[in-house]
C-alpha cells in the first residue's frame, strides 16, 4: 500500500462504537411521544443513515414528524455523546499515520460530528471531515468520497476508506475507492480488519 496518500474513515461503527448512544437518543425521542423503543431492524438502520432519514422512518406521519423534529432540536445529541466508546488504539494509530498520510472522515452524521470529535479529543486529528451536511446526497451515494478525492487532488487508488456497513461498501465501489471492511466480513472489500492494530500493520509495515 505504498501508493496510498489518504486514509479515510467512517464514524459510527469504525471510529466509535456508537450503537448505545444512537439507540438511547432515538428512544428518548420516541418515549416523549408515547411510542415504543426501536426494533432491532430500526437500530441497524439508525447506525448507517442520516438523522433525518432515521426520523422519517420512526415517524412516518408528517405532522408527528414535524413535532418530533422540534423535540429533537430542543433535546440535542450532546447528552448522549458520553455513551459513545472510542475504538481502542485509534488515537495511537492516528498519530502514527502522520505525516506520511493525510486523514479524513466521511460520515452520514450531520451537525453532531464536531461535538463528537471535541468530546473525545480528536478535533485536530483529521485533515478533512465530510458529513451529510456537506453534500447533496449522503452515502450510499459516493459524493462525499469524491469530495475527498477533489480536496486532496488524488486518484481513487490513492485513498482507502475504512467502513463497516453496506452503505460504505456501495459508496466506495461507486467512487472506485478500495474499501477496508472494519469488523464486517460480509462486505466485499479489498481488506478485512477487526482492529486498528491490523490497519496499522497494513499501512506501516
Amino acid at each position: 500500500m505504498t501508493h496510498i496518500k489518504v486514509v479515510a474513515f467512517d464514524c459510527d461503527g469504525v471510529l466509535f462504537d456508537s450503537k448505545d448512544a444512537n439507540t438511547a437518543y432515538y428512544n428518548r425521542i420516541l418515549h416523549q411521544f408515547g411510542l415504543p423503543a426501536m426494533t432491532p431492524r430500526q437500530v441497524v438502520y439508525a447506525h448507517m443513515h442520516t438523522a433525518d432519514q432515521v426520523m422519517e422512518l420512526l415517524f412516518p406521519d408528517k405532522a408527528l414528524l414535524k413535532q418530533a423534529d422540534t423535540a429533537r432540536g430542543e433535546m440535542g445529541y450532546l447528552p448522549f455523546i458520553k455513551y459513545m466508546r472510542i475504538e481502542p488504539y485509534l488515537k495511537t494509530l492516528l498519530k502514527l499515520l502522520r505525516p506520511k498520510f493525510k486523514t479524513a472522515i466521511a460520515t452520514n452524521r450531520t451537525n453532531t460530528m464536531p461535538h463528537v470529535l471535541k468530546a473525545h479529543g480528536l478535533e485536530n486529528e483529521f485533515d478533512l471531515v465530510v458529513t451529510a451536511m456537506d453534500v447533496r446526497r449522503p452515502k450510499p451515494d459516493p459524493e462525499m468520497l469524491i469530495n475527498i478525492l477533489t480536496h486532496f487532488h488524488i486518484a481513487p487508488d490513492e485513498v482507502i476508506y475504512v467502513g463497516d456497513s453496506e452503505l460504505d461498501e456501495q459508496a466506495a465501489k461507486a467512487a472506485g475507492i478500495p474499501l477496508v471492511a472494519f469488523g464486517n466480513h460480509r462486505l466485499f472489500a479489498e481488506y478485512h480488519i477487526g482492529t486498528f492494530q491490523e490497519l496499522g500493520a497494513l499501512l506501516l509495515p
